[in-house]
């Protein structure tokens, strides 16, 4: 069975956040903000000719919940400046 590789991006994506919600959590933080490059720079191919930026801001905005803010965005809303902020503890 071959895997979308547009979805298993976001599968990378989801995991190394919900990571950054654990360690913050662990950490006793009320929030963690979250910028995008810094995100993909962490899971890999960014920067580089097959980065995965739009796909990395999507599942940052699909996390967000009822508290969370975004505290900027490039002009297109999706690229290496975006920057969130999730409140923590994360919802159920």
């Amino acid at each position: 069975m071959r895997t979308n590789p547009q979805r298993a991006h976001a599968d990378t994506f989801r995991a190394a956040l919900n990571q950054q919600f654990d360690a913050a959590e662990r950490l006793g933080r009320d929030y963690v903000d979250i910028v995008s490059g810094d995100l993909h720079r962490e899971v890999g191919g960014y920067p580089g000719r097959s980065h995965a930026m739009p796909n990395c801001c999507s599942v940052l905005r699909q996390a967000m919940s009822s508290g969370d803010e975004v505290l900027g965005e490039p002009p297109k809303g999706k690229g290496a400046t975006l920057k969130i902020r999730y409140r923590i503890p994360r919802p159920s």
